[in-house]
């Protein structure tokens, strides 16, 4: 197996093996009622981040480079890590949050720097320059400056099914909720 035969495998495989990080969660999981509000609102964040994004982003139509993009080059990603974490807090184990932190670390750099190498495909110069300004996941400086006047748009939001991650982590918060009760 060459080294493209394995991120092939490592991207395919990224949300098969999150449904089984969230068993893993659910069964290690001791909530109790401080660790689900803790974890609810990180969620939230999460979700609200990935919603920002999904707002912005016309998948391989052209280069994202507005709202949330402004800071990072991978706010669904950074979405979803935070999104996670939010569901390993209110799980309050911290076998969980190793699962957690070993599915991100195995699945995740390699994602992000296949998304990368596919946007160096797909808008070569515009992405060249965008990659100078923005970092690839954590916003740690400033966002780069608004070259688009866009704003968020719902039809995208719609368009990009954002709200499958919202009733997904609904059903998962829901779960871990009777989980406490049992």
């Amino acid at each position: 197996m060459n080294i493209t035969e394995l991120k092939d495998i490592i991207y395919r495989w990224r949300v098969r093996s999150a449904v089984a990080v969230l068993i893993l969660v659910l069964a290690l999981a001791r909530p109790t009622p401080a660790s689900v509000v803790l974890g609810v609102a990180v969620s939230l964040m999460g979700l609200s981040i990935r919603a920002w994004a999904a707002g912005h982003i016309r998948k391989e139509k052209e280069l994202a480079v507005t709202g949330p993009y402004r800071y990072t080059r991978n706010p669904l990603y950074l979405g979803s890590f935070i999104l996670g974490l939010g569901l390993v807090l209110g799980a309050r184990s911290f076998w969980s949050l190793g699962g957690y932190a070993l599915y991100f670390a195995a699945f995740y750099p390699v994602v992000i720097i296949e998304e990368r190498d596919r946007m160096r495909r797909l808008f070569a110069e515009a992405y060249a320059v965008y990659e100078g300004r923005v970092p690839i996941f954590l916003p740690f400086r400033p966002g780069a400056a608004a070259t688009d006047a866009r704003t968020w748009d719902k039809a995208l939001f719609r368009k990009n099914r954002e709200n499958r991650a919202w009733i997904g982590t609904a059903l998962a918060w829901i779960l871990l909720l009777l989980r406490r009760a049992f």
